[in-house]
């Protein structure tokens, strides 16, 4: 949003988000005020507010709504079908009936599954997801891809790397190991840590995500990421080395179930047709991250408490 209507500034953007666990309105403070942005509090799967938002007149839908995170998937799978597969298709169908022009589905690399020690998803890369999560964002691809075949709906999918950057819920692994160091408790690694990842700034997808937005092709998929491969153990002790702490924080715990093994993301499609390439240091960028949240200490004490302590209890404590 902030990117956006930054970069915009003759867009209006409406904000519909059902505000779970990790939605935070506090995000979006610096934005709440301007007139271009309208926020909606309702869910994706929920026809009637889509269409009440859909029927005003709206010229582009980029669904970034997900569950998102694979370890609640093992655990909640229903959720995920719900918002994923249903609510891209609640979307999909409101988009249809009131003519929007171009649909955006921001999906995941984890619908490809996961790879060798050699070689890196191309956009033609048979699907293989091996968790809900990523089971239920191939569902949602297909999905699109079936509105584009079957009633001409030009969207288009993106599959992009893990991310990284400023407010990020600490679930997710970056946040998680930087708000465990400056607090003093151990980094939970999964299994030997040697799973390995692909990582891309925040601001980096957001400019892939607005190039497509406007200059991708209707029923095309694009793969973003940047080549920057970490295995999980080798980004943790970067990290802890950043903090200046010592490597004796992290503890291997049981592997999750169907963790792949690795990730890799061929993106010179998007390079060669479309312009986009990664402008942000990986070096750099994880630096300014770890000092964000180091200055961020009132947003993210206020997450890490009650609903958030009990998952965390449930996902490492018990490993």
């Amino acid at each position: 949003m902030r990117y956006y209507l930054a970069k915009h500034s003759k867009d209006e953007i409406v904000n519909l988000d059902l505000l779970t666990y990790a939605g935070n309105p506090e995000n979006l403070k610096n934005v709440e005020k301007n007139p271009r942005y309208h926020f909606v509090h309702g869910d994706i799967a929920d026809g009637k507010v889509v269409d009440e938002i859909m029927k005003e007149g709206v010229d582009a839908v980029m669904n970034f709504a997900a569950e998102s995170h694979v370890d609640r998937s093992i655990n909640y799978p229903l959720v995920f079908i719900q918002t994923n597969i249903i609510g891209t298709q609640v979307l999909l169908q409101s988009a249809l009936s009131h003519g929007v022009k171009k649909f955006v589905q921001v999906s995941t690399d984890e619908v490809y599954g996961t790879l060798g020690e050699t070689g890196a998803f191309i956009e033609s890369t048979p699907l293989a997801p091996r968790s809900p999560y990523s089971a239920s964002k191939a569902s949602a691809d297909f999905m699109c891809l079936a509105y584009v075949e079957t009633y001409g709906l030009d969207v288009v999918i993106t599959r992009c790397c893990n991310n990284y950057g400023p407010y990020q819920f600490p679930e997710k692994l970056i946040p998680l190991m930087i708000i465990n160091a400056l607090t003093g408790k151990k980094l939970p690694v999964y299994g030997d840590g040697m799973n390995v990842r692909d990582w891309i700034h925040v601001l980096d997808h957001c400019r892939a995500l607005d190039i497509v937005l406007r200059n991708g092709k209707k029923g095309e998929v694009y793969n973003i990421g940047t080549s920057n491969e970490w295995h999980n153990i080798d980004l943790v002790k970067k990290i802890l080395a950043i903090l200046e702490k010592s490597d004796d924080f992290i503890e291997f715990v049981k592997d999750r179930p169907g963790h792949d093994r690795r990730y890799a993301i061929d993106a010179s499609k998007i390079m060669n047709e479309l312009g986009w390439k990664p402008e942000i240091d990986f070096e750099q960028g994880l630096i300014d991250t770890v000092q964000w949240y180091q200055s961020s200490s009132e947003w993210w004490g206020k997450i890490i408490s009650g609903e958030y302590r009990d998952y965390y209890k449930m996902m490492y404590e018990k490993r």
